[in-house]
């Protein structure tokens, strides 16, 4: 193994470190971090579902209106 090649590739990953590259992949990384930490925030808000109320016997039909004439939909 050439230890010449070792210290080049020490020495190019060091200085990529000081690039604006390297700078702006640190600050998408925290971006990231953040929009994770609100979306499982936002997540753990969300209040649990009700539990669905189930109809007894039959829905009548609606008897005006464009909607509910033909077929009843339980939503």
């Amino acid at each position: 193994m050439d230890i010449a090649s070792n210290s080049l590739i020490t020495q190019a990953a060091t200085s990529a470190v000081d690039t604006p590259t390297a700078a702006s992949i640190l600050v998408l990384r925290k971006a990231m971090q953040v929009q994770q930490q609100s979306a499982l925030a936002l997540l753990q808000a969300v209040p649990a579902p009700a539990p669905a109320a189930t109809p007894t016997g039959p829905l009548p039909l609606a008897t005006e209106g464009p909607l509910g004439t033909r077929l009843n939909v339980m939503a």
